[in-house]
């Protein structure tokens, strides 16, 4: 059986521009941090969208 770490290091990541779209966050309100990790502000934050996605907050 794989590990965490094996099990995260055989995924291909998916930009962050990407998942905000997915998630109906503009752009414009990213604060990026790399090409795979941004802040968003708290009012784009909704329930809805946490219980449809892996949002890790």
């Amino acid at each position: 059986m794989k590990s965490d770490i094996e099990i995260a290091r055989s995924i291909k990541l998916k930009p962050i521009s990407e998942v905000a779209e997915n998630l109906s966050i503009p752009l414009n309100e990213l604060i990026p941090y790399g090409n795979y990790i941004a802040k968003i502000p708290q009012d784009q934050k909704s329930e809805d969208k946490v219980k449809k996605s892996n949002l890790i907050l």
